[in-house]
Parts: C-alpha cells; structure tokens; sequence
C-alpha cells in the first residue's frame, strides 16, 4: 500500500454531544465552539446531535423551524469552512412549502452544503405507563436515501428512528458506505434498553463503522435525552463512548481494519441473492 493509500484509510472522527438550551445562538455558538475544538484534535468529520440548535419536542418544532438555508445552516457552513472539516450538522427543524421536517444538512471543507437528510422514519411510538411520542402529529417524512462521498469514504446518514430500520443500513452499505452517521435522540426509556444494541448490531451485520450524535441529558428537559453517544467498529466493538454530559468523543476509523474484517467473514459475498434481496424503490441523493 502507497504511503498516501495508508494516510487515506485512516482519519480521526469526532462527535458532538451538545448540551442544548432553549436559547438557539447560545446553541449555535456552542456547537461551533465544540467543531473548533474537534478539529483542532486533528478530527476530519466532525457529528453533531438531533435538534442540534433546539429543544426537542412536538411543541417546539414550529417555533424553531428555519428555511434552508438559514440562520443555522449558515453556521454550519461558515464552521465547516473555517475548520476545514466535513460537518454532519445533526439535525435541525426544517419548514418547507407548510410542512415542517427533521432535516440533517452535511458540508463540505469549502462550506458548501453537500447533502440534506430529511428523517425518513417519524418516532411515533406508545409504550404504555413509560413514553408516548408523535412526532407525526407536527412532522412529515423525507423521502429518499442520502449518502456522501469524502476522500475517505462513502458516509451514509439517518436520524434517530432511522436507526431501527435495519433496510437502510443494508442499502448504505451496498451502495458501498463504509460509515453511518445517525445524530439521535433516544429517551430514558428506549437509551438503556436499545441505544447501543442498535448501533452494534447496525455495524456488525454491515461491517461498517457507526456513529450516533445524542444532545447530552438534561434532566429539567421535558423530553429528557438518553446521551451516550457512541462509535462502533465493524467488530461490533464500541471503541469510543459519552456518558450523560456533554462532551466530544473522537475515534481514529481504520479503513484497513473495515477491509480486513469482510476479508475474513465475507458475508457480502456470501448472501443468497437467488433466495432474498432488500432493493430501494428510491435512488438515494449525494
């Protein structure tokens, strides 16, 4: 392997696990202190968390909605550029033509937005005398697969609920994602219970790096957020880990070691194809 091949297949990721208030510049003054921060500890993509620059809730989705572009999405750009990072701003409310979405927005080193996930899956779920949540009732769906294109890799991208569809993450993969970002808000019921099984078992049966973005807990929230954000190897090994404060986590992903390990366990040469396939009705946006 060339001395550049083997700079290429390794890069440092960080990850943001931002303590969000209600006040939306105090949260994008941090969040842009904290990508500072990453990148100066050397990090080439830097994750931000669900509702980055706002409360997370049903009544708070209206309030905080932007356009895209907007007074966040400007943030973003200018905070990508300056750093010279590629920037998956977690996610933020988004208003479009009176309807609202769950929007992740990704930019390049040169400020420009390369990429808009809109939250495929709503959270809607009822578990009784524990949680219920609708994010239906004020949300709408996005619509297609998102993946981009680094000079290290393929990354693709979900948000939260998109995580329990293990379909994405099988199709990411094909279309050859070596990495999967999920900014993600999970709760005090679901964090303990599904929060890293997900992301293990998202990496293992892919052989793919995965990496979630929680906003650290606050306990005075009305939705009080799980934490932990986390990176997972391809082993299914969580080699890097928050715990409930915020904080960022930075783990070294090894493109060699992603290549080693489908050598030795070659399931993606292995599936059945004349047996069962999982196809996407959608061509993914890049």
């Amino acid at each position: 392997m060339s001395t550049l091949a083997k700079v290429m297949s390794k890069f440092r990721l960080a990850v943001v696990q931002l303590q969000v208030s209600s006040v939306k510049a105090d949260n994008l003054s941090r969040a842009r202190r904290l990508v500072r921060e990453a990148a100066g500890q050397g990090s080439k993509v830097v994750l931000l968390p669900e509702c980055f620059n706002s409360p997370y809730g049903t009544s708070f989705f209206s309030r905080y909605a932007e356009n895209i572009p907007g007074e966040s999405t400007q943030v973003l750009s200018e905070a990508a550029k300056e750093n010279e990072v590629y920037l998956v701003g977690g996610s933020i409310p988004e208003e479009d033509g009176g309807k609202l979405y769950n929007t992740c927005t990704v930019f390049g080193p040169d400020g420009e937005m390369i990429l808009k996930h809109r939250k495929i899956h709503l959270f809607d779920i009822d578990v009784p005398g524990k949680i219920r949540f609708q994010e239906s009732e004020t949300l709408s769906p996005g619509s297609s697969l998102s993946l981009f294109d680094t000079p290290f890799c393929k990354v693709g991208v979900g948000i939260c609920y998109d995580m329990r569809f293990a379909e994405l993450a099988q199709l990411y993969s094909r279309k050859g994602c070596q990495l999967l970002v999920y900014p993600g808000a999970f709760n005090m019921t679901t964090g303990p219970a599904h929060w890293e099984l997900l992301q293990r078992g998202r990496a293992l049966d892919n052989q793919v790096y995965v990496a979630t973005a929680s906003p650290a807990r606050d306990e005075a929230a009305s939705y009080v957020a799980w934490g932990h954000s986390t990176v997972v190897n391809p082993w299914g090994e969580v080699i890097s880990k928050a715990g409930p404060e915020e904080a960022v986590i930075y783990a070294d992903i090894d493109l060699q070691y992603l290549a080693d390990i489908r050598q030795q366990i070659p399931i993606t040469s292995q599936r059945r194809d004349d047996l069962y396939a999982v196809t996407s009705v959608q061509e993914g946006s890049s």
